[in-house]
């Protein structure tokens, strides 16, 4: 039984490619699209990035199917960094892929959208949270995405169409080793934080060991498509660690993060 069409963004990675596996079973017709290279029905080489390479997707996707009947947005990457460090040519890339992307690719399949589609936009747990040290580009990353997600939302649903927001947690993917070695790189390349690093590196160890499987984000998905009333934001596998420390004043948060970091006790 056909469900409806989906356009996946991220299909390559671990969540995106349990996300279209899922809808596919499901009885979705999937088009997926990645950067990377895939000899896989239904599947196109998108680079994000490029308006021009995203409308060309678009187009290749009316000519054949016509019309969609959601979007999923699930490409993105993960950096860690200090922002006085870190080269302008690194922070406006992570941008340029975890923001623009999207905007990009919303922007060009809305005059695909059939009535009452939903586009769904993958953020992160952090994105509501105050930033950690070293997370701040990623945590600024995924905070836009949830304003422009909202302001979306407000006004895609005057066309009859709704926006989700997906906040996962820690998720088992190659994500978490990508994670891993940008904590290492970063550990091993800044001349600030030397020894602040590492103890970061300790902390973050912990608050990474309680993950999920893609397959459960898969099923967040699913739901987000199929609520009658979808919600503007799905929660999973939040961390009670990074929780407890938000409901804190920030004077605090800040007390406690120098105090577990700092050389400057």
């Amino acid at each position: 039984m056909d469900k409806g069409t989906v356009v996946v963004t991220g299909a390559a990675g671990g969540m995106g490619q349990a996300v279209c596996r899922l809808l596919c079973e499901r009885g979705y017709r999937v088009w997926k699209l990645d950067i990377a290279d895939r000899n896989d029905t239904d599947y196109i080489r998108t680079d994000i990035t490029s308006e021009q390479s995203v409308l060309s997707a678009a187009d290749h996707i009316r000519s054949v199917s016509g019309k969609v009947d959601a979007v999923v947005n699930m490409a993105g990457i993960y950096d860690m960094n200090s922002l006085v460090e870190m080269s302008e040519e690194e922070f406006l890339r992570i941008f340029n892929i975890n923001f623009f992307g999207m905007y990009r690719v919303n922007k060009a399949f809305l005059p695909l959208l059939n009535p009452n589609s939903r586009i769904v936009m993958v953020s992160s747990e952090l994105a509501p949270l105050d930033p950690l040290p070293f997370t701040g580009i990623y945590g600024i990353t995924k905070s836009t995405i949830e304003k422009y997600a909202y302001s979306l939302r407000m006004e895609l649903q005057l066309l009859g169409h709704s926006v989700s927001v997906i906040r996962p947690g820690a998720v088992k993917t190659s994500l978490l080793d990508v994670s891993q070695k940008r904590i290492e790189h970063f550990c091993a390349n800044t001349e600030l934080y030397k020894n602040t690093s590492r103890r970061f590196l300790a902390l973050v160890n912990k608050v990474e060991t309680a993950n999920v499987l893609p397959e459960k984000v898969a099923r967040v998905v699913l739901r987000s498509l199929e609520d009658r009333h979808p919600r503007y934001v799905y929660n999973l596998n939040r961390s009670p660690l990074l929780r407890l420390l938000n409901i804190l004043p920030q004077h605090m948060q800040n007390w406690i993060i120098r105090k577990i970091l700092s050389d400057r006790k």
